[in-house]
Parts: structure tokens; C-alpha cells; sequence
């Protein structure tokens, strides 16, 4: 072999090594908390790996502390909510079979489950005027991340997701819960949110919406 193939043959091996290595380091690496064990099949369908999930972050992962962690609902309610996440996991728990779509042209199928936002509407009051949710979350904190129309919520019975695939929702996406919004893209599936706040205001956008993306992301 001479010096020329030699050092090609070289670049070859170096420029596959370098795609292993890439190839690795974006694939997730996952062990489920002790005592729980991933589901791999719901309702007959196969799951992804929350391995083999994709994910975006705003700003990176929120560690949120399930221990001091308060979720508030308020707005145009009768009643004011402060929830822990021992609240949360006390209202009846729905499991759901959904697909999760990026704007970006990926997506995975993963079974959800937690309480329906519906029923913590109804202990809060929703008063006759209200439109809309604003959720906010800890990485978009002050002016609302995303948004969802009460109507939609109520007529698909939306859930708030506090496990995946059977396991506690992991940190990184987004513990304690996520929005579990069927139908819709996934930045409307809003994660490490902090409050609720129901509203009249049907102009507000959140961060990717006033930035052009369509408020309602329907996704098919």
C-alpha cells in the first residue's frame, strides 16, 4: 500500500470512528428508577424507548425538587389551587396512547399517564368567561410559555402526564409533568409547569407563537 491510499484508508477509519462517536453521544442513555420497570407495549401497540425518544429544551433541563414543588392554578377560577405533586397524583389516574410530533419532522408514540386537567379545572371553578390556558413553566417563567383552548382541552379530556411508559416522568422531560396535548405539536406539550393560569385573553401567544409558529399546531 502506498503513502497515498494509506493515508486515505487513515481519513476513512478517522471520518467512522467520528460518526460512532457522534451517533453515541445523541442517543439517550436511560435506567429507570428502582422499582419501575418501562413498558414496551400498550394497547397492543409497540412503544418507543424512552431511549430512542427525542427531545427539545427551551433552556436545557429544570430540575424541579418533587418535595417542595408547587403547581398554582389560578385566573378566572372561583378557587385559587396551590398542588403538590402528592396532590397530583391523588386525582384518578388516565392512561393515553399518543404520539408526540416535533415541528421538526420526528416523532414517537409512548403511553402517558396522570390525572385529566378537566378535573382539576373542576375543583378550581372555571368561571363562564374563561377561553384559554397559559402554562407557564420554569424555563419560560414571567410571560407564559404556550397556550390551549379550554374548549379543546375539555372535548379531547387532555391529561397531564406524571409517567411514560409506566416510569416517573424523567427530569428531562419535563418532571413533574408534561401536557399531554393530543393532536397538537410538540411545543404545545408544555413541560416543568409551574402555573396554570386560566384566561379571556384568545390574542395571547407564547414564546413560539410570537416568534410565527401557528398558535392553534394542529398537527395533522
Amino acid at each position: 500500500m502506498n503513502r497515498k491510499n494509506a493515508l486515505g484508508t487513515v481519513s476513512r477509519i478517522f471520518i467512522v470512528m467520528m460518526l460512532v462517536l457522534v451517533l453515541a453521544a445523541c442517543r439517550q442513555t436511560f435506567t429507570p428508577p428502582p422499582g419501575e420497570t418501562e413498558a414496551t407495549e400498550y394497547l397492543g401497540v409497540k412503544l418507543t424507548h424512552i431511549s430512542a425518544q427525542r427531545n427539545n429544551a427551551l433552556a436545557g433541563t429544570q430540575v424541579i425538587n418533587k418535595d417542595t414543588y408547587k403547581l398554582t392554578v389560578d385566573g378566572l377560577v372561583d378557587k385559587s389551587l396551590t398542588l403538590t405533586y402528592g396532590d397530583l397524583q391523588a386525582y384518578p389516574q388516565v392512561s393515553r396512547l399518543a404520539t408526540l410530533p416535533c415541528v421538526e419532522g420526528w416523532n414517537f408514540i409512548a403511553k402517558w399517564t396522570g390525572p385529566a386537567l378537566a378535573s382539576i379545572l373542576d375543583d378550581a371553578g372555571v368561571k363562564p368567561e374563561a377561553k384559554i390556558l397559559i402554562f407557564y413553566t420554569a424555563d419560560d417563567p414571567s410571560a407564559g410559555y404556550t397556550s390551549l383552548d379550554l374548549s379543546y382541552i375539555r372535548d379531547k379530556d387532555i391529561i397531564i402526564a406524571l409517567r411514560l411508559n409506566d416510569i416517573t416522568l424523567p427530569q428531562d422531560r419535563g418532571f413533574p409533568f408534561q401536557v399531554v396535548a393530543e393532536g397538537k405539536l410538540g411545543y404545545k406539550w408544555a413541560k416543568w409547569v409551574t402555573r396554570i393560569e386560566v384566561s379571556d385573553n384568545e390574542n395571547f401567544r407564547g414564546y413560539w407563537e410570537s416568534r410565527g409558529y401557528s398558535n392553534t399546531a394542529d398537527s395533522n
